[in-house]
């Protein structure tokens, strides 16, 4: 706190209100006090800076953003560079995040909801968000303080589902009843102020009503004039709209406007009351006479009404009638007499209503004389009776049903009879009365009611005073089985039908009555695929049907009635399954196999193709089966269901052929499927050898004279495009030049031609090997020859020959018959002895016996392989067949 300081003249300060004395000792001690005081003085100004200097500092580093409420992450709000400069860190976290380096601040994946951020914020102030920041390289603490800006996100909404106001029905129009159950909204601003309007609900007209605000309070107002009677209740939609633009939002509840009743009505007689009545004869006290009724459309005890006997109503008729209050009623006050003569007595009835006019009606009543007594009969029930009818049994023996008794027969003497056609019933005399009976069994079935007129009659004369109709009800028991109208029924369906599908309705009929008439129906030991409607004997298929599987059914139904013991009947139904194309043609093996000889002739028959359909008629008859490949030489014969060959087939050019074959039904719309074949073709001996070496027979090997024996000279190669037998070859010498000595031999097999012999010296020049070159095939081989020519000298230049030697004169290629050593040569005299002929001619013999037995053996060898390979073809048919299934 700053003290005034008063100075003197000098510039020294003077105490206020202090006197002027003290002398030198005073002055001193004020110089002191002065000095203080400016101290004092200086700290409490140094104090002020201070605070103005923070309060300008916390003033200037708050800085105000602003944002939309519902923000998705990452919209920019601001940044703080336009103020300061980076690094920049909140403090704080949940709503906001800055970017360190640009100082701009964004929202985060937490969305702002300004209804729930300030759920009691006063609409007058903002919802704010606030944070701390760190800004600058010194760490300057800056307050941030971010306004949320309401959206219309939040529509009008009702506390209650319904409105219920109660308004008289003689409300004026312009009356204005009180809503208390206004709308709210939580949004604020003009998203939050509401508006008010009426719609139509089930067909309510809006000219009844209207609403308004007056001064922030909503009212209904009356805008036509109400009629209860007309309409007790009106359905209304209120509508909420709020302020917000693009778009605004709104929502609904029910108002109900009950209509209460005033008394605006007066009873009134309706135009068809009762306006004569007739008592007979006799009648007792308490008889209704008639009833009369006033209506008031108000409600409640605005309705209540009075009836009461006018004035002018007689003493004599109001003895005689008594008169209901409540219900208008007029009934007998005291017993009729029997009068001669009819009377007639006028009652005018009134009805009356609190504050209304009284309304007036008339009813005529007339009292019936006593008519003359004629005679009459009383009935004496013995059998069992209901209402006056007498009911019996079916099938009872001959029953007395009723004692009948004339009575007011004083005047007269009279009879009782039956009409002629009251047949089955009897009427005897006894005793003065007579018995009712059946003459024979009552059957249900022909007639179940029967009308009896007993006629009374006089007993001297023709003359019928009177008759008498007796009702007899026959009942009915359980004596007829139900019966089908069909000895045996039939029924067709297609097969893949939907479940539930109708097939076909059964009916029986029972001529019995009530239960014992009533007929029940099921399936006795039938397949859970058929159901029957135990009330209308509707036969269904309860699943799909199949009818490879199961072409025809017979099922048994049984009718049942509900009498007491039941009685039973049974009919057979057919159904036949009708064919649908639902199956592909099948082939009975999913590969076929074939093999065919090379040799094959045109349209040979190469195999059997089993294919199948199992559907019926056309669907099941397989009507084309084709080769699905092109180039190949086979084709189906459709007729036969054969693979047949269309074509030469060469096994050195393709030994097999693999094809599709493509079956195809006659349905409507047609099947197909399609199975692969293989046509192995076998080989047959239809080549004869080739000579790869030598190239020619002109070919010449030399041989040195002191090659030791069992040396590979050369050898001879050849190839055979058959397989198997036919391409096994084998090679031979047949001839040779000059014929002894035998130097040189050839393998059979390997065709390798070796020297047998030390060479000499006479042993030198050429020599001419003729070799045969023979496959294996059967029943005759093929074969070809070439010569080989060896030149044995001691020189091993390379020798040439410029032909062949003359008795060969075909090329090499062509087959020949091998001939018998030496070939070609001039027949010589036979010079050798007896003894040397008789012993070739037993070799030759031998060696024809051996070559014999070796052809035997390879036959059967050869058929053996043949069988073996045939037994293996087939197996793997077998197999494949197995497979299939």
């Amino acid at each position: 706190m700053f003290l005034p300081l008063k100075l003197s003249s000098d510039g020294a300060p003077a105490a206020g209100g202090g006197g002027g004395g003290g002398g030198g000792g005073g002055g001193a001690a004020r110089r002191e006090w002065v000095q203080d005081l400016g101290n004092m003085n200086l700290a409490c100004l140094l104090q002020r800076v201070l605070l103005v200097a923070s309060v300008r500092q916390i003033i200037c580093h708050s800085l105000p953003f602003s944002t939309p409420e519902e923000q998705v992450e990452g919209i920019k709000i601001g940044s703080l560079s336009g103020e300061y400069s980076p690094p920049y860190q909140l403090l704080g976290g949940g709503y906001l995040r800055v970017d360190e380096e640009t100082g701009d601040l964004f929202t985060t994946e937490k969305k702002i909801d300004r209804e729930a951020l300030c759920p009691s914020q006063e609409e007058d102030r903002d919802c704010t968000i606030s944070d701390d920041a760190l800004v600058g390289p010194d760490q300057e603490v800056v307050k941030i303080t971010v306004v949320v800006e309401d959206i219309n996100d939040n529509a009008p909404y009702f506390e209650t589902d319904e409105i219920h106001l109660k308004i008289p029905e003689d409300a004026a129009v312009g009356t204005r009843l009180l809503l208390d159950d206004e709308a709210r909204d939580d949004d604020v601003g003009s998203n939050g102020e509401i508006s008010y309007h009426l719609e139509e609900a089930e067909g309510v007209l809006l000219s009844f009503f209207s609403v308004a605000l007056d001064r922030s309070a909503l009212e209904l107002v009356v805008e036509k004039e109400l009629d209860r009677e007309a309409q007790d209740e009106h359905r209304l939609l209120l509508v909420a709209v709020d302020g917000g633009v693009s778009p605004s939002l709104s929502s609904t509840v029910s108002l109900i406007v009950s209509v209460l009743d005033v008394n605006d009505h007066c009873p009134q007689f309706s135009s068809d009351h009762p306006q004569t009545a007739t008592v007979p004869a006799g009648a007792s006290r308490g008889t209704a006479v008639c009833q009369v009724q006033a209506t008031d459309r108000d409600l409640g005890p605005n309705a209540q009404i009075s009836y009461s006997f006018n004035p002018q109503v007689s003493e004599k008729a109001r003895a005689l009638f008594r008169l209901d209050r409540v219900t208008g009623e007029i009934s007998l006050a005291v017993d009729v007499k029997k009068l001669q003569s009819s009377e007639e007595h006028v009652l005018k009835v009134v009805a009356e209503s609190p504050h209304c006019p009284a309304a007036l009606t008339q009813v005529t009543v007339y009292l019936q004389p006593v008519a003359n007594l004629e005679p009459s009969i009383e009935i004496k029930f013995v059998a069992e009776y209901k209402n006056q009818t007498i009911v019996l049994r079916e099938n009872e023996p001959p029953t007395v049903l009723a004692l009948l008794e004339l009575r007011d027969t004083s005047s007269i003497q009279a009879v009782l009879s039956l009409e002629a056609d009251s047949v089955p019933f009897t009427l005897k005399e006894q005793g003065g009365n007579y018995l009712l009976s059946t003459s024979k069994p009552l059957d249900f079935e022909l007639c179940s009611d029967y009308r009896v007129t007993v006629v009374i009659s006089e007993a001297q004369g023709t003359q019928i005073r009177g008759r008498k109709v007796i009702k007899v009800a026959v009942e009915d028991v359980n004596d007829n089985a139900p019966q089908f109208q069909q000895l045996h029924y039939q029924a067709e369906i297609e097969e893949n039908n939907k479940p539930g599908v109708s097939l076909i309705q059964v009916r029986a009929t029972d001529a019995d009555s009530r239960l014992n008439g009533e007929v029940s129906y099921r399936l006795i030991q039938s397949p859970h695929l058929f159901n029957i409607d135990e009330a209308t004997g509707v036969l269904s298929a309860s699943k799909p049907l199949d009818r490879e599987r199961q072409s025809a059914y017979v099922l048994t139904v049984l009718a049942k009635d509900q009498g007491s013991p039941s009685l039973e009947a049974l009919v057979s139904v057919s159904v036949n399954v009708l064919d649908l194309n639902d199956n592909q043609p099948t082939f009975l093996n999913p590969h076929f196999v074939f093999f065919v000889s090379e040799s094959i002739p045109l349209l040979a028959q190469v195999g059997k193709i089993g294919v199948m359909d199992a559907d019926d008629g056309e669907n099941g008859k397989v009507v084309d089966v084709r080769v699905l490949n092109k180039n190949v030489p086979f084709a189906v014969d459709v007729s036969q269901l054969s693979l047949r060959c269309t074509a030469e087939v060469d096994r050195e050019k393709q030994d097999r052929y693999e094809f599709l074959l493509l079956a195809t039904d006659g349905g409507s719309p047609p099947r197909s499927s399609t199975t692969s074949v293989t046509v192995f073709v076998e080989d047959v001996n239809d080549n004869c050898p080739q000579v790869i070496l030598p190239s020619s027979n002109l070919s010449c090997f030399t041989v040195s004279p002191s090659t030791s024996a069992g040396s590979t000279i050369t050898k001879i190669y050849a190839v055979d495009s058959d397989s198997g037998m036919n391409s096994d070859i084998t090679y031979q010498i047949v001839g040779r030049q000059p014929a002894w000595p035998r130097l040189f031999e050839i393998d059979r097999r390997s065709g390798n031609i070796t020297l047998v012999g030390r060479l000499a010296g006479s042993d030198e020049g050429m020599h001419h090997l003729f070799i045969v070159v023979s496959d294996g095939g059967k029943p005759a081989p093929l074969n070809t020859t070439v010569w080989i020519n060896l030149l044995v000298n001691e020189t091993l230049e390379q020798c040439h020959i410029t032909n062949i030697p003359q008795y060969l004169s075909q090329t090499s290629e062509a087959p020949v018959q091998p001939p018998q050593e030496p070939v070609n040569e001039p027949v010589q005299q036979c010079t050798e002895p007896p003894w040397f002929i008789l012993l070739c001619g037993l070799g030759m013999m031998v060696f024809s016996v051996c070559m014999f037995l070796a052809a035997t053996a390879i036959c059967l060898r050869q058929k053996q392989l043949m069988q073996q390979r045939t037994n293996s073809r087939e197996n793997h048919e077998l197999k494949l067949l197995r497979l299939q299934k």
